[in-house]
């Protein structure tokens, strides 16, 4: 198989649309969401793999199959990895390939809700990394962040006073998180929070890692200020740990192209919802 029909096959199966039934849409999520883990981190194992979904040994070795009888992954030993053609440098380098557009119009928007001065915790999402562009027009301002690329992005800012959070290093997301995180987090009072999560189920936020929700939690209870930036995509997926409800954030901000029900929705909710437009080709 070519690279380029390697990538066609990975993102033709990360497209593909839940089904009507409960149990097979969770299955699809699961294995969407494994996919997108072991082409970040590049190899995982199996073992992991049990943790991070909360799912048994069974069950893990039959998603696997399933992936690497469809040529996007491969299992040797008890550890299953990217295919040669598929592989990429880093999580954060394969996250942002996705859905660069929409990522950019919520950065932008995002932006606009700072002000010089503030102390903004920035969590370690790709979308919210799109934001750093618009900080130098915003300095002076102080950036928490947990996150590795968004340090590397930001540390020669000018009048941006960087202030990185330590803890247990995780490739896979390249941020750090655990108790040592949390407790410094505990120990600071932001003005607004910048976050983006990988699933909007039943007007809640959710997270495939359970280590990633209580770090962020930590970052949305030192803030004053919340506020969530979504695409389309994230009402379309799903994930294990909850986070938060939607009318606890601020604001939500969503892309143009999220489609008017779910933003009706949202909007009956009292959930402060704002549509970001998408620049035009």
């Amino acid at each position: 198989m070519t690279q380029a029909s390697q990538n066609n096959a990975v993102d033709v199966f990360m497209a593909e649309a839940l089904p009507s039934d409960s149990r097979q849409a969770r299955q699809l999520a699961r294995r969407q969401l494994i996919v997108e883990a072991v082409m970040a981190e590049g190899a995982i194992r199996i073992e992991d793999i049990t943790d991070r979904f909360s799912i048994s040994l069974m069950t893990a070795h039959r998603d696997i199959d399933e992936l690497v009888e469809r040529g996007l992954l491969r299992k040797t030993r008890g550890v299953v990895s990217a295919t040669p053609t598929s592989l990429v440098e880093s999580s954060d380098v394969y996250r942002s390939t996705r859905q660069l557009e929409e990522k950019c119009a919520l950065a932008e928007v995002a932006a606009s809700y700072i002000e010089p001065g503030q102390a903004i915790f920035f969590d370690d999402s790709t979308t919210v990394l799109q934001m750093a562009r618009y900080l130098p027009s915003k300095a002076p301002l102080t950036v928490i962040t947990n996150s590795l690329t968004v340090m590397t992005e930001l540390k020669e800012m000018r009048d941006i006073t960087l202030m990185g959070l330590g803890g247990q290093f995780y490739n896979w997301c390249n941020a750090f998180m655990g108790q040592m995180t949390r407790k410094e987090i505990a120990n600071l009072q932001a003005d607004m929070f910048f976050v983006s999560m990988s699933a909007i189920i039943d007007d809640r936020v959710f997270h495939q890692s359970a280590e990633m929700v209580e770090t962020k939690r930590a970052m949305f209870e030192s803030s004053e200020k919340r506020i969530l930036l979504v695409d389309h995509t994230k009402f379309e997926r799903r994930a294990l740990h909850s986070f938060a409800h939607l009318d606890e954030f601020d604001v939500v901000i969503v892309n143009q192209g999220t489609p008017l029900p779910i933003i009706q929705r949202m909007k009956d909710k009292n959930v402060n919802v704002v549509v970001a437009p998408m620049k035009a080709d």
